[in-house]
């Protein structure tokens, strides 16, 4: 596979089938199953951690979840970081409580959107989760709405389920030991929406997201930013297999994961057709450690020297195959080393890329010898301490073997280059099973207002407030809608809160201010602040930088700090006509053609403490006297 480019592929041909999985945070007061509130969390405000060991257990079936055995056999620990909003539901020290009224209200106006039908009684069900993001090892998901669809450019796409569920953990960092996570983000109100399997290209996969989540934002009540929504893409072709790729962020990343995916699963099949006619097969796992008493690689003295071993397995028929490119920088040997790592290895060597990393052409032969392998044949190792070693290239010879078959099933994350790499195998079934701490509910949709949509309210800010075609799709698209419906409605000029909301925090937050620090509070006071005649327009960016500096400070505070209090317009006129002097020589030459020039010394003069119509009309005052 060329690394230049991704090669374009006939996707009807290959019988591409696709599907999306969209999970998106709501934004509500408190969390779906207690009254902890919602916001982000620096970790460094965690004032106690819970550490817990997770093990697999049967469902009410007696049923063993696949996902949940291999994730029982690596041996991690998991630390919670909790804060003074930390609940004991949370901590999973306390039985869950009621559905949350305002979650239930907002997924009800989704499900309303995406044309689904409400289920007369919703049962909570827990689900299994075996990555340590849930302290309780399960994630609480209730079953809202069935058979819907969206509308695409690409045709017509059935909506599956809409699940309102807790948001998972958020994952810090990975230590020797295991993973910690923080408690802020587990509990929040979280929507999954799934599509059925009728995307057929990667163009189509993102007009879909697309759609969906613009009819999420259309409901002014789901959080924005990295992180708060996700989707997960499930693809196959045809003689493939259904991967889920899960964690791509953005809707270019799902058109790029689909085509790589596609391209992922055409080259393994070829690797399949190939091996297959060699006859390939994969041999015995083995000790080669006495191969290497010598050795005077890094990685493998390393270990050796740590008391470690070197396992290998020969790949009868591979040789060439392992190292073939499969996505771009990724091989057949790259997917070995995937299940490998998720054994506490660091990865594998492999014959199709020795000698290298201080692997002798020597010892190469000597590897080949001890495992009985030819010249048309591979080899890989392992080396790593004697649990690890012999786990990582079971786990490999696994993978090995799989590619003679064809292509596994299974779940994959997704990598920023748009490649991805595996994680587990997919779930089945013994995953899910009743919660019977928490009482069904009996939705009620005509409790509910169907949402105006993004572009039918853009097109109702450019008739009824007569914002230009742009900054009405800015304002309506943009996450702070509900303020500027709230600020207009109090009879703020609509171009001006607009603009402001949109624009001018653009501007200050390329200069470095944090407006994600900015509260609906502090845009309403401030725009009081100028229809009162407190504070010119041109002095609202430097407030507003002031506030996001210092969020604690009321707007009339923040124009205090700011040194921005208004003027009289007998001081306008002083500084103004301090300019006009500075500037006579120009005057006498230019009369009023020097106005433009002067406008931007005069405001400046004043640094956004006067109103420029009042600048202006002085300042045109002053230059008619002199000309």
């Amino acid at each position: 596979m060329s690394t230049d480019a991704t090669p374009e592929y006939d996707y009807e041909e290959l019988g591409l089938v696709a599907g999306l999985e969209i999970h998106q945070q709501l934004d509500t007061e408190t969390k779906l199953f207690c009254d902890s509130p919602t916001v982000e969390r620096d970790p460094e405000e965690s004032d106690r951690s819970i550490t817990r060991r997770l093990h697999p257990t049967k469902s009410e079936l007696g049923e063993l979840d696949d996902a949940a055995m291999e994730e029982s056999r690596v041996d991690r620990e998991f630390t919670y970081l909790a804060y003074d909003t930390t609940c004991l539901v949370e901590e999973d020290d306390e039985p869950p409580r009621r559905v949350d009224d305002e979650a239930l209200a907002v997924a009800l106006q989704i499900a309303d959107l995406l044309d689904l039908s409400v289920v007369d009684q919703a049962h909570v069900m827990r689900k299994l989760v075996i990555d340590g993001s849930n302290t309780s090892g399960f994630q609480r998901s209730i079953l809202l709405g069935q058979d819907g669809a969206i509308e695409t450019e690409s045709g017509s796409v059935s909506v599956v389920d809409l699940m309102l569920e807790e948001e998972s953990a958020k994952r810090v960092e990975e230590t020797d030991d295991g993973v910690v996570y923080s408690l802020d983000r587990l509990g929040v109100p979280l929507v999954e929406i799934g599509t059925g399997p009728d995307i057929r290209s990667p163009e189509g996969a993102r007009q879909a997201a697309e759609r969906i989540g613009m009819l999420l934002r259309s409901t002014g009540a789901v959080k924005r930013g990295l992180g708060t929504i996700r989707q997960d893409v499930n693809v196959s072709i045809a003689d493939g297999a259904r991967v889920e790729v899960k964690g791509v962020q953005d809707l270019q990343g799902i058109e790029d994961i689909v085509r790589g995916e596609v391209g992922r699963q055409a080259e393994l099949l070829d690797i399949r057709d190939e091996l297959r006619e060699r006859d390939a097969s994969v041999g015995e796992v083995s000790d080669v450690t006495d191969t290497f008493a010598d050795t005077e690689s890094g990685v493998i003295r390393g270990a050796l020297d740590s008391g470690g071993k070197v396992t290998a397995v020969p790949l009868f028929g591979f040789d060439g195959l392992v190292g073939r490119e499969i996505q771009d920088d990724r091989r057949l040997g790259t997917e070995l080393s995937d299940h490998a790592k998720r054994h506490g290895a660091g990865g594998i060597f492999h014959t199709d890329e020795l000698p290298a990393y201080g692997v002798t052409e020597a010892e190469v032969d000597a590897l080949r010898d001890a495992v009985g392998a030819g010249e048309g044949d591979a080899v890989a190792i392992v080396a790593a301490d004697p649990e690890t070693a012999d786990l990582a290239i079971e786990a490999a010879a696994e993978r090995a073997e799989t590619a003679i078959e064809g292509i596994p099933e299974e779940t994959r994350g997704a990598n920023d280059d748009g490649t991805t790499r595996y994680l587990r195998p997919l779930p089945g079934a013994a995953r899910m099973y009743p919660e019977t701490d928490v009482p069904p509910v009996e939705p009620d949709p005509s409790d509910v207002e169907t949402p105006e949509l993004l572009d039918e309210k853009t097109e109702r800010y450019g008739d009824e407030f007569g914002l230009d075609a742009g900054l009405a799709e800015q304002v309506a698209f943009g996450q702070r809608f509900p303020l500027f419906e709230r600020a207009v409605g109090r009879g703020v000029d609509p171009t001006f809160a607009a603009s402001t909301l949109e624009s001018t925090t653009t501007e200050i937050r390329r200069d470095g201010a944090a407006v994600e620090r900015l509260t609906d509070e502090h845009f309403l006071d401030l725009f009081d602040l100028v229809e009162g005649g407190d504070l010119a327009k041109e002095g609202v960016p430097e407030v507003l930088a002031t506030l996001a500096e210092n969020p604690s400070l009321s707007a009339a505070e923040a124009v205090e700090e700011a040194g921005l209090s208004g003027v009289s317009e007998e001081e306008v006129r002083e500084a103004v006509v301090e300019v006009v002097e500075r500037n006579a020589d120009q005057i006498n030459a230019e009369g009023m053609a020097a106005f433009s020039g002067l406008m931007g010394e005069a405001m400046g003069a004043l640094r956004g403490k006067a109103d420029g119509e009042v600048v202006s009309d002085v300042l045109r005052e002053e230059i008619g006297k002199r000309s």
